[in-house]
């Protein structure tokens, strides 16, 4: 009896959250140990659905790059990195493009399914959701590497309304049919800045943002995110996870957080918690 009684209060501890974010679209950026270890997959999975069946509309984008790097090596290919991005030629692009919308997507939204959900897999290219060119580095040919050019979230919107996951590999449309492949985290801010999201999380191998002394910063103001990077206590990948919460809470994103994917149900954590798993940004405290 007394574990039911505890259980109910959970459930109405959790009320004033379902409240606050009903009926509102939240984008996550899915990866790390998160997609690798097959406990965290399916909580990541039940996390989702859960959100779906409370009345918030999840919109689910998900990156590969292990994944990828481990295909092209059982290929004999070799990966080529220029400032932490890799080099994507031709045959560099096809595999992107497999293992991304071919095999990962296709396989989360499996998973979300099999756990009651109603997910749908999109690249993109589909619907023309996200149109690319190619990205620029001075003296170097990255190839078939794109930035984002624009979103056009009508066919989130149509999935949104008819009560649909979406689930998006972020691999972008270009001028004559081009493929081009983007970094997950910045397409996962852009969409966020276009649907307008109450919030952006990004999954993540570490804790969050950690000041100087290696202890984590449970929130950051805009000003405060932009110290770390300048004073360089925020160094490495932290760099552009923060830049892209930034520009997403600059651009109308009530909230970005930089969580710790490794933490069972890190989302529902985080979404339905004060304290939450990770690192919030917004324009105030």
């Amino acid at each position: 009896m007394q574990k039911d009684i505890e259980k109910i209060r959970t459930l109405f501890e959790s009320l004033p959250y379902i409240r606050k974010f009903f009926n509102k679209t939240i984008v996550i950026k899915y990866g790390g140990h998160a997609m690798v270890d097959d406990e965290l997959k399916k909580d990541f999975a039940r996390d989702i659905v859960l959100m779906k069946y409370v009345g918030i509309n999840p919109v689910i984008v998900h990156g590969g790059g292990p994944q990828i790097g481990g295909l092209l090596a059982k290929l004999g290919k070799e990966s080529r990195f220029v400032k932490g991005i890799r080099v994507t030629d031709n045959e560099t692009m096809d595999v992107v493009e497999m293992v991304l919308v071919g095999k990962i997507n296709k396989e989360i939204v499996g998973l979300i399914n099999h756990f009651g959900g109603r997910a749908v897999g999109l690249g993109g290219k589909d619907g023309g959701l996200i149109k690319a060119k190619r990205m620029q580095i001075k003296g170097e040919e990255m190839g078939y590497v794109g930035e984002v050019e624009s979103i056009d979230p009508a066919v989130i919107r149509t999935l949104e309304q008819n009560d649909f996951i979406p689930v998006i590999a972020p691999v972008g449309g270009g001028d004559e049919s081009a493929s081009y492949n983007i970094n997950a985290d910045t397409v996962a801010g852009k969409i966020a800045i276009a649907l307008k999201a109450e919030k952006l999380i990004l999954l993540t191998d570490v804790a969050g943002v950690l000041d100087k002394n290696k202890k984590l910063i449970s929130a950051l103001t805009l000003s405060e995110a932009r110290s770390l990077i300048t004073k360089k206590i925020a160094v490495g990948g932290m760099i552009p996870k923060l830049q892209c919460c930034m520009e997403a809470v600059a651009s109308g994103v009530n909230r970005a957080h930089i969580i710790d994917g490794r933490v069972e149900h890190a989302v529902l954590l985080e979404v339905f918690t004060d304290s939450g798993v990770g690192t919030a940004i917004g324009l105030k405290k």
